[in-house]
Order: structure tokens, then C-alpha cells, then sequence
């Protein structure tokens, strides 16, 4: 245990991040809802008779949409850290620089 201010640190379950599987599968999830709002963005750009600012905002959505994805699919989760992890480097978890999806 280490020392704060004289306090000793306790650690909690409730402070435990998600294990990997869940945080790649949420992240999974995320991707595929964003991918499929830049479809009907393509889809209604196209199909729908509209002016061209609202058309502009349907294309604009179509094109920056999976840079957004792609960007909030590779961010690891937002758990709360812990000072065991500080502690061990060498662990048998996945490093985190190898936590994007498709590594």
C-alpha cells in the first residue's frame, strides 16, 4: 500500500476498470452507431430534396463522421486509474499503447 498524506490508499472493486473485452465491445458499439448515423447522412444527402445548407450539413456529417469514429474507437476507455498499475509495469494485461481495435 502506498502513503498519501499520511492516509494509507485503499483500493476499491468499484475503481477497477472494465476488463478489455468490455471496453473493446463498447467501443465496438460506439463505432457502429456513429458509422451508421454518417450512412443516413450519405443516404439523405442524395435522396432528399432539400436546400443546400441542409444538404451541406448532411454531406459535412457524411465526410467528418468517421474521422470522429475512428478516433473515439482507438481512445481507451475512461476508468479510474489506479496506483497499482504505477506500480507494476510489467503486468500480463495488454500494454496500453496496443489497445486500439484491430491491433
Amino acid at each position: 500500500m502506498r502513503f498519501r498524506r499520511g492516509r494509507t490508499v485503499v483500493h476499491e472493486v468499484t475503481n477497477a476498470r472494465p476488463s478489455l473485452t468490455a471496453d473493446i465491445g463498447r467501443r465496438e458499439k460506439r463505432y457502429f452507431i456513429q458509422m451508421g448515423i454518417r450512412t443516413i447522412c450519405l443516404i439523405l444527402a442524395v435522396v432528399l430534396e432539400v436546400p443546400w445548407p441542409v444538404r451541406a450539413l448532411f454531406v459535412a456529417g457524411a465526410i467528418f463522421l468517421p474521422y470522429i469514429a475512428v478516433v473515439g474507437a482507438n481512445q481507451p476507455g475512461t476508468g479510474a486509474s489506479s496506483a497499482f498499475d504505477e506500480e507494476r509495469p510489467n503486468q500480463t494485461e495488454i500494454p496500453r499503447h496496443r489497445r486500439e481495435i484491430g491491433s
